[in-house]
């Protein structure tokens, strides 16, 4: 194993101060827990937003906090869901008086954890309601939905909601858009080489040297075909013919792309990749409205990326083109 690291048993904690140092203007520690939150949380009149999962998928989620985005973030150790005492203190440090959204990825760890914190909170009075993001094609069929993974359809909806939240939104409306947004987006991801686990060593995946998976997961979960090398726009063509009949997308919709390698995929093979993704829209009447091309929610190291289409109407454009300014997302209006 070659990785930059000291003891394996303090690299989140190392990485942790790392963070807030470099980022110190936008960010701040909870003295008391391993929570992440925007420098001035909890805003006043404010819904906050949240979210947490585990250490391994820099810049997400960590990157995400600042205006415009994401409150608090609970962080768990590598791919682990952070325990129930961390997710409630996340929850609480965001709640400005108006409540606060949980977006979270559809893993049990963090579905059980953030709902047994949310419900300890409502207890006391807080109003606290939950998204949770499902937009991976490839890990269960269309009929299961409530199956599938969340992947890097959880940016999106963090962009989302987080704009909305600055705009003086309420908790309801807040719920009923990032539900509309989950609901319009679609994922996939591939892979041709696993990350190693810092902790043990050992790769996430075995893979042979001519070999790529097609719909791999984020923490190295088994995708719907392994398959020869194939070259970008086959591979491409493969995982938007997936995408688009999912919702299905079709001629007139207007949609956002993000295209985010998985940890070592270079730009120079992400724009390749963007270059087909996006001729194929244009072939099948689709406008491309908003693009995102970078690495947005990595797995290590691993050989990869992975395309998230979103149908956006009236509202979703005004919030996915609204300003941010996160650590890692910078946009301007």
């Amino acid at each position: 194993m070659k990785k930059f690291i000291n003891q394996p048993e303090n690299l989140i904690e190392e990485m942790l101060e790392g963070f807030v140092t470099a980022n110190a203007q936008k960010v701040r520690r909870l003295p008391t827990e391993r929570v992440m939150v925007r420098k001035d949380a909890p805003v006043r009149g404010k819904v906050g937003v949240i979210t947490g999962g585990g250490s391994g998928h820099e810049p997400a989620f960590i990157g995400y906090i600042g205006k415009g985005m994401l409150d608090a973030v609970g962080v768990g150790d590598i791919f682990a869901a952070p325990p129930v005492q961390r997710c409630y203190e996340t929850i609480k440090a965001a709640d400005g008086g108006k409540g606060v959204l949980v977006c979270i990825g559809n893993y049990s760890g963090d579905t059980m954890n953030f709902g047994m914190a949310a419900e300890m909170l409502q207890e006391e009075g807080v109003p606290v309601e939950t998204v949770v993001v499902n937009d991976d094609v490839a890990s269960s069929p269309k009929d299961r939905m409530d199956n599938r993974r969340g992947v890097a359809g959880e940016v999106v909806l963090w962009k989302i909601v987080g704009a909305l939240s600055e705009e003086g939104a309420d908790l309801a409306t807040l719920k009923e858009v990032g539900e509309r947004t989950i609901f319009n987006t679609r994922s996939m991801g591939v892979a041709h080489s696993p990350c190693i686990l810092p902790t043990s060593g050992k790769p996430s995946f075995i893979l042979g040297e001519d070999e790529m998976e097609i719909g791999v997961g984020h923490h190295g979960e088994p995708g719907i075909q392994k398959t020869k090398i194939m070259t970008a726009d086959a591979v491409t063509d493969l995982i938007m013919g997936k995408i688009l009949e999912d919702l299905p997308f079709k001629s007139g919709d207007e949609v956002s792309v993000l295209l985010s390698g998985l940890g070592s995929t270079s730009f120079l093979e992400m724009y390749i990749v963007f270059r087909r993704l996006n001729h194929i829209l244009s072939d099948q009447g689709i406008t491309l409205h908003r693009s995102f091309i970078g690495n947005f929610f990595v797995s290590l190291e691993m050989g990869g990326f992975s395309i998230t289409l979103t149908k956006l109407d009236k509202d979703l454009k005004r919030l996915i083109d609204a300003p941010c300014n996160a650590v890692h997302l910078v946009q301007m209006s």
